[in-house]
């Protein structure tokens, strides 16, 4: 009967437990995959074969630890089936800000935005910044740089603070093998591109910026806007290749070829990679307003330092709870 009520038992506690620990995982399989919808389906997966094995399991591993096994083959699977996710800024140097320069790239897979909500844990404030920090969209771009196992140890290790002999045992490989990809993985990102800091919580100053950044951008105030960009900025526009570098540039754009957004209606969503994020509706030519972008904006020394406009708004506006008809 014993035996009987363990196995009945078994399952509640592997769903607890899991539920528990869903968002600390999604958030790791977010950062070795990119992609909030990919990181969810690793995460049902990792649960349906920690459900199927849970009989051979038999407590010989913490739970947590015997999870993010699973989760870390899981993505290992997936990454082995397709080429890494990127950035426009990834793929070559910033271009004129000219119409031509439009172009779509059908073979590449972009960086998904991800609610920080689903995936930064509640709690010490100092693992808040860590995670919130190592979900920005610089760093999870630079982590799609690493071979996956590299991904896998320096996430492990860095981020969530494993040590050494627990990801060996994770990977089913020696300590020295850990440390000597830690230590490639780091010499690899310290290469690639500076990955900007910003604020880990936004301070009353930064959401002043941003309520005078949303009255600019809907009146298409350019001295305004002008204050408020810094003069290095950049701006990306997934799935269009083409990124911009400098606010002169961006603003070229944005009174040029994109002066369809004028009269743009921008609304506040939840955060997204741990950065203010809203959803742009701009004027429709029947009438009304159509959605166009999920902004995802850095804010750096008191000034916006990075536009990213997420242009798969039927995919990605539900994800961030905006509704996909706007009447203004």
């Amino acid at each position: 009967m014993e035996g009987n009520t363990q196995t009945a038992t078994a399952p509640e506690e592997l769903t607890t437990r899991f539920e528990e620990s869903r968002r600390e995982l999604t958030g790791y399989a977010y950062r070795m995959l990119g992609s909030a919808f990919e990181a969810e389906d690793a995460v049902q997966e990792t649960y349906i074969r920690a459900w199927r094995g849970y009989e051979r399991f038999e407590g010989r591993a913490a739970l947590r630890s015997w999870l993010y096994r699973i989760a870390t083959n899981v993505c290992l699977d997936m990454l082995g089936s397709r080429e890494r996710r990127a950035r426009p800024m990834d793929l070559g140097p910033a271009r004129e800000p000219v119409i031509s320069n439009l172009n779509t790239l059908p073979e590449v897979t972009w960086i998904e935005p991800m609610p920080t909500g689903l995936v930064v844990p509640e709690g010490d404030p100092a693992e808040v910044a860590v995670a919130r920090e190592s979900i920005k969209l610089a760093f999870v771009a630079a982590l799609q740089h690493l071979p996956p196992r590299q991904r896998a140890v320096l996430v492990l290790c860095e981020v969530l603070r494993w040590q050494a002999t627990e990801v060996a045992e994770l990977l089913d490989t020696s300590v020295a093998s850990v440390n000597s990809a830690l230590q490639r993985a780091r010499a690899t990102l310290e290469a690639g591109p500076a990955v900007p800091s910003g604020p880990a919580e936004l301070t009353a100053e930064d959401r002043a910026l941003l309520d005078r950044y949303v009255k600019a951008f809907e009146a298409y105030d350019m001295d305004t806007l002008t204050s408020l960009i810094q003069e290095d900025a950049q701006q990306s526009m997934p799935p269009f290749d083409l990124w911009l570098s400098g606010r002169d540039d961006i603003l070229t754009w944005w009174f040029g070829a994109g002066i369809g957004c004028q009269g743009s209606k921008v609304v506040p969503t939840i955060s997204a990679n741990g950065s203010p994020a809203f959803g742009q509706y701009k004027p429709a030519e029947g009438g009304g307003y159509e959605p166009w972008a999920l902004q995802v904006l850095e804010i750096e020394d008191g000034r916006i330092a990075e536009f990213t406009f997420f242009l798969d708004t039927q995919t990605l506006f539900p994800l961030f709870g905006l509704p996909l008809t706007f009447e203004g």
